[in-house]
């Protein structure tokens, strides 16, 4: 995409646009249209004249190239061929997944309803090991040319820098957050050594709960967006909540299910607090670098204030100590 035809944010997506864009691929909409929960890009679903509504994403400009979304779309398509419950772009009869309109770049999907998973029951957590299990099979097949690695690199040291760089840390707060997130850094490099080599895979990427959607079948898996190469336990860790024992317990579930279609490396284990880390450091720098979006001031008031950089220091502070603690073992 033409740097110089791209939009810098979404102000001209308008309801007309969305509409009129859907209709320059050949989908013809009744006038239905229903803004999904989705900050990083657009989404919404739309009612068709002839046909089930569908969601048509409209991607964040200057994120993403081309090449990238198109290898998300065609992981995707990999997954669903191989029976795995996820919703990858539709290809329309024009041969292709990725369409432009006014500037912006979309893609349609199948709408797929569904529920939160009951994550406190044993047999929904094997269920879902399963089907990451499956996903993962999939994604050691080959690697990806074009979409970034989750890495102490990619979640840490560059969003740390850019933060730093512009200018978001309170004055007062300042070099307690620059010490705070270089020791966070420090323990994240030491249970990376613990972990040795680890394998790297294609992954959902953002596996928690509201990317997975349950229906009486079982459950299937939406927003590939963020998908990345990263070591297996990436995609199971955020679906492990409350205290320690209640953690492992879950973490047995799913990796019950888990190694019936993969193979889990336990050194990984290791990893699990240091990527919890990274993705604190990570999501700072996302708000940060999304605000002056006016949709996430309205959505984030809490975000840039004293009392969230003082939280964040007092979180990772919390954190290092974990870091230095015996790994998660399932029983």
């Amino acid at each position: 995409m033409s740097s110089s035809t791209a939009p810098d944010s979404f102000s001209a997506l308008s309801p007309d646009c969305v509409l009129d864009a859907l209709q320059s691929v050949g989908l013809y909409s009744d006038g239905r249209l229903l803004a999904l929960n989705s900050y990083e890009n657009r989404v919404y679903q739309i009612g068709m004249e002839d046909g089930p509504p569908v969601v048509a994403k409209f991607y964040r400009p200057q994120r993403w190239s081309d090449a990238a979304i198109l290898e998300e779309h065609a992981f995707t398509r990999e997954l669903a061929q191989a029976e795995i419950p996820v919703v990858p772009a539709t290809v329309l009869d024009d041969g292709r997944s990725l369409h432009q309109f006014a500037g912006f770049r979309f893609a349609v999907f199948a709408r797929q309803g569904g529920r939160a998973p009951e994550l406190d029951d044993a047999a929904t957590l094997e269920w879902l090991g399963r089907f990451i299990g499956r996903i993962h099979a999939v994604g050691m097949q080959r690697p990806f040319a074009h979409r970034p690695a989750l890495d102490a690199v990619t979640f840490g040291s560059e969003p740390r820098a850019w933060l730093l760089e512009n200018g978001f840390i309170p004055a007062d707060l300042l070099d307690a957050w620059r010490s705070i997130t270089a020791q966070a850094l420090a323990g994240v490099q030491r249970c990376y050594e613990r972990a040795g080599d680890v394998r790297m895979l294609r992954l959902h990427g953002d596996c928690h709960v509201g990317n997975v959607l349950w229906t009486d079948a079982g459950p299937h898996f939406v927003d590939f967006d963020d998908s990345r190469s990263g070591p297996a336990i990436q995609d199971l860790w955020m679906l492990l909540s409350g205290e320690r024992h209640e953690m492992v317990r879950q973490l047995s579930d799913l990796l019950a299910g888990y190694e019936d279609f993969a193979e889990f490396d336990p050194r990984e284990l290791y990893l699990i607090e240091a990527l919890r880390t990274l993705r604190l450091i990570h999501y700072s720098a996302w708000l940060a670098r999304r605000w002056d979006d006016p949709a996430f001031p309205v959505a984030f008031p809490w975000f840039n204030t004293q009392r969230y950089w003082q939280d964040r220091i007092l979180e990772l502070r919390e954190q290092i100590a974990l870091m230095d603690e015996a790994p998660l073992w399932p029983v």
